[in-house]
């Protein structure tokens, strides 16, 4: 069971057979390789607090980000197929967690800190809207001439601003190390959210690891729902997709008499395994051509280490249009994300015009960081089911209350 801040022996000791902080931290300095972002080495938090007798500070960011709200939350966030179409369809929370087993795998092949990288994939997606990334567009729209909207600054605030946990701080004061791999997603690092987290270096590469894992995640996954929703035809993907021959043809040599949905299954499970292992083995020739590699020389260079072999980046480039094509801009998707602008522009819409319809928080939000961003911060947060009951509370008289 994960500890509490609270559930900490205040005299720093503890029993024999329990593993300290301090042995911890001496077991990665033996298991992880010099690429690897040491828990002893960490940059720190904003505010300094007493260490936990336990926990690394990655193991405690991990702690904190799952029994955070915006976690919770995500549990009632759109992946692609708005959740209330069915009960089978990923969510942001299923998602978060299919990533971080992705990428822990990943970490413990490449010797890297495997706490950090738990702490990142389940932390990537806190600031993400109700209904998937059609709720991001909307709100990116109406908030450009404020800033704009970009759900990894988002999750980033959240973290630092939004979350109220503490009585000492605003936020879950997590390391520099997680929330730089939270904002450091795409080059180049311009602009003043940079700006804390030294825009001329590159991300650790456990955050490299994440990243990638987030694409196998969501393409293995999106596969599999397409698929269930009768969205993506099976004749489509044979035909068209390289990439599903060649997962398909690995699963039948395991499995030679399955078919049907069971096949399905199985050829996306194969296509996690050939991503993860192209991804690995083509990094680790990549860390290894230099045995100087080490943290300092992965954040220096101008490229991120962590990359699938030129093949293997062929059919996944082949494999994300096919899914562009035939997934994300189908009709029935379309609609989805139609009805997602409609809610989302609507309640942002009416809580500027009238800051009294929201929470007293975000109205405070409102004073000190702009109301824009404040109504930003209270639609993003929202889960579908939430904003939905919201816009009918709002638009469609009669609908009954919601509290709050």
């Amino acid at each position: 069971m994960a500890l509490s801040d609270a559930d900490t022996d205040p005299t720093g000791t503890t029993p024999g057979i329990v593993m300290s902080r301090e042995e911890v931290l001496a077991a990665e300095e033996t298991r992880l390789a010099s690429w690897a972002t040491w828990s002893s080495r960490s940059r720190g938090r904003r505010i300094t607090e007493p260490i936990d007798p336990l926990r690394t500070d990655f193991q405690r960011d991990r702690d904190r980000i799952i029994h955070s709200t915006a976690f919770r939350r995500l549990n009632g966030k759109t992946q692609v197929v708005v959740s209330d179409t069915g009960d089978h369809y990923r969510t942001r929370l299923t998602h978060s967690l299919e990533v971080s087993q992705i990428a822990r795998g990943i970490a413990r092949s490449l010797r890297l800190n495997e706490d950090l990288t738990e702490a990142l994939a389940l932390a990537h997606d806190l600031g993400h809207t109700p209904f998937g990334h059609s709720g991001g567009d909307v709100l990116d729209e109406l908030m450009r001439p404020d800033g704009g909207f970009e759900h990894n600054r988002q999750s980033l605030r959240v973290v630092d601003r939004l979350e109220i946990k503490y009585p000492d701080f605003e936020g879950l004061n997590l390391t520099y190390e997680v929330r730089e791999s939270i904002i450091k997603h795409a080059r180049p690092f311009h602009g003043p959210d940079y700006d804390p987290y030294r825009p001329d270096e590159g991300p650790c590469l456990e955050a490299q690891v994440v990243d990638q894992a987030d694409g196998i995640a969501y393409m293995s996954a999106d596969l599999d729902d397409g698929l269930r929703a009768s969205i993506i035809r099976l004749d489509e993907l044979e035909s068209e997709v390289e990439m599903w021959r060649f997962a398909r043809d690995a699963a039948l040599a395991r499995y030679p008499n399955v078919g049907g949905r069971l096949l399905e299954l199985k050829v996306t499970a194969q296509l996690i395994s050939i991503l993860v292992s192209d991804l690995v083995d083509h990094t680790r020739k990549r860390l290894e051509a230099d045995t100087t590699t080490d943290l300092e020389r992965v954040r220096a260079a101008t490229e991120p280490f962590a990359t699938f072999s030129p093949e293997i980046t062929r059919m996944e480039y082949g494999l994300r249009g096919f899914l562009h094509d035939r997934f994300y801009t189908h009709y029935k998707v379309c609609r989805m994300r139609n009805r997602a602008r409609v809610m989302i522009k609507g309640l942002f819409q009416a809580y500027s015009k009238s800051p009294e319809l929201m929470p007293p928080r975000f109205r405070t939000l409102g004073e000190s960081d702009g109301l824009p961003r404040a109504v930003a911060d209270y639609v993003s947060g929202m889960t579908d089911r939430y904003a939905q009951k919201e816009y009918a509370l709002l638009f469609q008289p009669g609908a009954g209350s919601l509290d709050p």
